[in-house]
């Protein structure tokens, strides 16, 4: 009788759980899944957006992606942003982290003015940075000149204008990723600082053996969602270059953008999208078992 009874609270219990999550999922459903599903079959077809006609083409789509070099140079450009950022940007938020968590009296101003950027829209953002890029009376060339180096025109030189874009890039994320480091700082026990001191270790030395070692997981997630970030990256390109000049800011999402709504070849870009989803899933995977960590504390 009690057995009976308890079996029914279990499947009481489980259909209020199912209840809980039906209205995720059914969203869930409608909005990614469907769609992903209707997109993966998009890209085995010669899909016109304009014209609606459709023609299966089976791995051709793939197939001419491998071979397309502004695609190629897209994933070279992406992956040189992603290069770059990834270390720059995760150094940046630690530092900046480390500099707000001691409690004084301007902390809050400086936590507020560090993470400012996040809350910008892009397009605020890179009109700003447009202007301070700008040759003749941009902000850089105002700094650099006083420093006796000449001026340099930024988002004209193919061979430099990426560099624009993760400068922003990085200003625009650093503050968020901050937040997290601060975080993790504030979860590390302080009775391992005290126990450091009285053992006579120095603040150099309790960075890395005790918070470095303990920022383990939050660096490994910050690494992953930056890895993620810089993949996807698009806004910040749409806005400050449009992907020139002559295509050398074009990430891999832009070039599905463009292929998409520009040229209208709706099945074309479908595979490019589905590339790039399994390169991020591949990435993602690799990331995570290198960064795993046991550490508890």
């Amino acid at each position: 009788m009690i057995a009976g009874k308890q079996y029914s609270l279990r499947r009481s219990d489980g259909i209020t759980g199912f209840l809980f999550v039906l209205p995720a999922f059914i969203l869930l459903l409608v909005f990614v899944f469907i769609p992903m599903a209707k997109a993966f079959y998009y890209s085995f077809n010669d899909y016109m957006l304009v014209s609606g006609s459709k023609t299966f083409v089976g791995l051709k789509n793939y197939a001419d992606l491998l071979q397309d070099t502004k695609f190629l140079n897209s994933i070279k450009h992406t992956f040189y942003f992603a290069v770059i950022v990834i270390p720059v940007q995760t150094a940046i938020a630690l530092g900046l982290a480390l500099l707000v968590k001691p409690q004084f009296k301007y902390t809050g101003f400086f936590r507020t003015a560090f993470f400012v950027p996040v809350v910008i829209s892009t397009a605020v953002a890179g009109t700003v940075f447009k202007l301070i890029y700008n040759r003749d009376f941009g902000l850089l060339n105002v700094l650099i000149g006083a420093v006796g180096i000449p001026k340099i025109s930024l988002l004209s030189n193919a061979d430099i204008a990426m560099n624009g874009v993760i400068i922003l890039g990085i200003w625009k994320a650093a503050g968020f990723f901050m937040i997290v480091y601060l975080a993790g700082l504030n979860n590390i026990p302080q009775d391992l600082y005290e126990s450091a001191r009285v053992d006579g270790a120095s603040k150099l030395q309790q960075f890395f053996y005790i918070t470095l070692p303990l920022l383990k997981r939050t660096t490994a997630f910050i690494i992953i969602m930056t890895t993620i970030d810089a993949i996807k990256l698009s806004g910040i390109v749409f806005v400050l270059t449009s992907g020139g000049p002559n295509s050398s800011t074009e990430t891999i999402v832009y070039f599905i953008y463009k292929t998409a709504f520009d040229q209208m070849q709706m099945g074309y870009a479908s595979a490019a999208a589905f590339i790039l989803f399994f390169m991020i899933l591949i990435i993602s995977v690799i990331q995570m078992l290198f960064l795993r960590s046991k550490v508890n504390y």
